[in-house]
């Protein structure tokens, strides 16, 4: 028994009878203007009534702001389980206009039916009150199964578009992407920060030195606070601040801080950039700033000491990117399939590029190639 009344007591099925009772509403204001009530039989008066309802309804229709209208009191009467299954766009098409038209009037009709059921029943349980709980209960599941209906057609008829749907599918695509995007940039820079301060760290424990642990000291503040800085950025443009446009990503022509943290992390940085950073697009020379980064990150945590040589030139329409080391056997093994190499493969297809990365001999390699014009 409590499963027969339980529908009958949800929030919703009152909100959705209220729902229905608006286009009661409706169709009664058109019928008292015209043609009346007096001297015109119910039938006659409701039919005269829907001739002109429907047309006023399709003008209405025509307003794109209606449609905006519709959906929102839909999603707040008829109470979906999924608010986003009915849309609260105005209307862009006239493919959305004759679906709201034919909303409006199915919303109207089951109005009208709604209301001379209620009316009917409530005459009814006055006339004979032994039946009144009865004939409210069959009204209330009337109810029930008319709101679910006028549910049904709202998300068919209210719903998003194929255009609004694809709309929507791609811009959930932009928002992972610039997620994932957010990810490697964190992952670059926190992870670069972390590995220089753990080496400076450890040498500056075992060296007597006063001089090295005061350079080792200072390395690690500058490093950190550059994280630091990239941390707040990447916040900002979490949070979509107004500000974010404007916020400052490092790019090739900073990479020579990479190379002073190496070198102060305890390994010797031959590098060679025969490039101009202000010559290259900026998301090419933020995106190569990144990978240089990860490439020496890569070769201070598992050959910690080991030279490395970086070279970035330009040749062929492209820029080509390598980063070499010895292999040392001081760090964790290698096995190419960490989450820094992945994110350089990433960035590298993003530009239309590729990306090698393996041992060559005693050295392990990193190669990428980007090209210049984005795209091809």
């Amino acid at each position: 028994m409590p499963a027969l009344f339980a529908p009958l007591l949800l929030p919703a099925t009152w909100a959705r009878w209220l729902h229905l009772l608006v286009g009661t509403v409706f169709a009664g204001m058109v019928l008292l203007v015209y043609p009346g009530t007096e001297g015109v039989s119910t039938g006659r008066a409701m039919l005269l009534s829907g001739a002109v309802d429907v047309p006023l309804l399709c003008l209405v229709a025509l307003v794109p702001a209606v449609r905006r209208a519709e959906g929102v009191q839909a999603r707040l009467l008829l109470v979906p389980a999924r608010e986003e299954s009915i849309g609260v766009a105005p209307s862009a098409s006239w493919a959305d206009r004759g679906r709201t038209a034919l909303w409006l009037v199915a919303r109207v009709a089951l109005g009208m039916a709604a209301g001379a059921v209620s009316a009917a029943a409530f005459e009814a349980a006055a006339r004979w009150p032994v039946l009144a709980v009865p004939l409210l209960c069959a009204l209330l599941w009337l109810v029930v199964l008319a709101g679910r209906l006028q549910l049904a057609l709202a998300v068919r008829l209210l719903g998003p578009s194929a255009a609004e749907r694809l709309a929507a599918a791609e811009l959930r695509a932009e928002r992972l992407l610039e997620r994932n995007r957010l990810a490697r940039e964190l992952h670059d820079s926190i992870g670069h920060a972390l590995t220089v301060t753990v080496l400076q760290a450890g040498a500056a424990r075992e060296v007597a030195d006063p001089a090295f642990r005061e350079r080792a000291l200072e390395a690690i503040e500058t490093t950190g606070r550059r994280a630091l800085d990239d941390l707040e950025r990447m916040l900002v443009l979490l949070r979509e601040a107004p500000e974010a446009a404007a916020t400052e990503q490092p790019g090739l022509d900073r990479a020579e801080e990479l190379f002073a943290a190496a070198r102060a992390a305890g390994s010797p940085v031959d590098a060679e950039l025969d490039v101009r950073a202000d010559g290259l697009p900026g998301v090419l020379s933020r995106e190569a700033y990144r990978i240089v980064q990860e490439g020496i990150t890569n070769a201070l945590r598992h050959a910690p000491g080991a030279p490395v040589r970086i070279r970035a030139l330009t040749a062929a329409g492209a820029l080509e990117l390598s980063c070499r080391n010895t292999l040392t056997g001081k760090g964790s093994p290698r096995r190419g399939g960490g989450k820094g190499l992945r994110g350089v493969r990433e960035r590298a297809v993003l530009l239309g590029g590729d990306c090698e990365a393996g041992p060559d001999g005693t050295d392990w390699v990193l190669r990428v190639r980007l090209p210049l014009r984005l795209g091809r």
